[in-house]
């Protein structure tokens, strides 16, 4: 699993240039299902199981990561971009990054602290006061290099560290594919259906018109989520915590979850001796947001990882949760196949 984790998150895609990303999963899959190809880029499977279900369910995952894409290129050859999805630009001064399909390398470069005004230095920093060096010395150099619209990407290398912990970029959502991924390779005791889609960072298209495709009885969310369990933060504020297991979420921003499905995955966990924590707040939100409102309604479910870090280059997991994750997935399988 952590080696699949880790070739998923070293292909780039950012939202809108998801394809490298669908193509390594449909490589991983073709032998095992049937699937299609939306005009979104979504990569939609069914695995066929023992038995017909009395619901049919489906298990999403995106495959896109955040990142940004060049807006303008300067005279002196340096690129202006907007972000892609949610970042905070504290995170981002002096990174590494690569752009574009030529993988051009870069620096998210700012003003040098000493050039600031001592009365704006706290002043929270701007994607736009921002710049990304890529070596050249004129716009005429650069666009032999990279073109305005470019996708770029968080240069961040796959690390294995501390007790079963990793660390990478696009560990959101990348984590969740290798978990569907691995669910479509087993065999099933019920007829499922799987999504890999576009464009979560951005607002969940590709959920919204995979949900229309399929037209599921309920819809299962596997993301990453905040876990703010590091030094500095009350009890009441970590939302969920590395080594305790998939977080089942009642509500976010987008979703207020069916409560007993809600129920269910957390019974489920504890019946099967399988790791689990309740979300602990109403925070973020995913692709459940544009699912449950698709073909006249879907049941949400939403089942993340714990991911210190998130939206940043350093995302980071540890290897129990993404197990336990994959444990209580084959389970909910059949219990949200025949449930009320």
């Amino acid at each position: 699993m952590i080696r699949l984790i880790e070739n998923l998150c070293a292909i780039n895609g950012v939202s809108g240039d998801e394809q490298d990303v669908a193509a390594a999963i449909i490589e991983q899959i073709k032998d095992y299902c049937e699937y299609e190809v939306t005009p979104l880029g979504d990569v939609i499977a069914f695995k066929k199981g023992a038995k017909r279900p009395r619901n049919r369910v489906l298990f999403d995952a995106h495959m896109d990561e955040v990142g940004f894409i060049v807006t303008y290129i300067t005279e002196e050859g340096f690129l202006r971009f907007a972000t892609v999805g949610g970042i905070d630009n504290r995170v981002i001064q002096g990174k590494p990054v690569v752009v574009g399909k030529n993988k051009v390398y870069g620096i998210l470069s700012s003003k040098p602290i000493h050039l600031i005004d001592r009365d704006k230095r706290d002043d929270p920093i701007k994607a736009a006061d921002l710049l990304i060096d890529i070596g050249c010395r004129s716009r005429q150099e650069a666009e032999e290099l990279v073109s305005v619209g470019d996708r770029v990407y968080f240069d961040s290398p796959f690390v294995r560290f501390g007790d079963g912990f990793i660390k990478s970029k696009a560990l959101d959502d990348r984590a969740g594919c290798a978990v569907l991924i691995k669910m479509i390779q087993s065999d099933l005791e019920y007829d499922t259906y799987f999504s890999f889609t576009t464009r979560e960072e951005v607002g969940g298209m590709g959920a919204q018109t995979a949900a229309y495709t399929v037209k599921p009885d309920i819809a299962v969310a596997i993301e990453t989520t905040t876990a703010a369990d590091i030094g500095g933060v009350a009890p009441e504020k970590r939302v969920c915590f590395l080594g305790k297991g998939p977080v089942v979420s009642f509500m976010d921003r987008g979703t207020i979850y069916d409560k007993r499905l809600y129920q269910l995955a957390l019974d489920t966990a504890k019946a099967n001796g399988i790791k689990a924590q309740p979300k602990l707040g109403v925070f973020g939100g995913n692709n459940a947001g544009s699912m449950h409102r698709a073909a006249g309604g879907v049941r949400p479910v939403g089942i993340s990882m714990p991911c210190r870090y998130l939206h940043t280059p350093s995302c980071v997991l540890q290897g129990e949760d993404i197990t336990a994750t994959y444990d209580l997935l084959m389970k909910l399988g059949e219990v949200y196949a025949i449930c009320d």
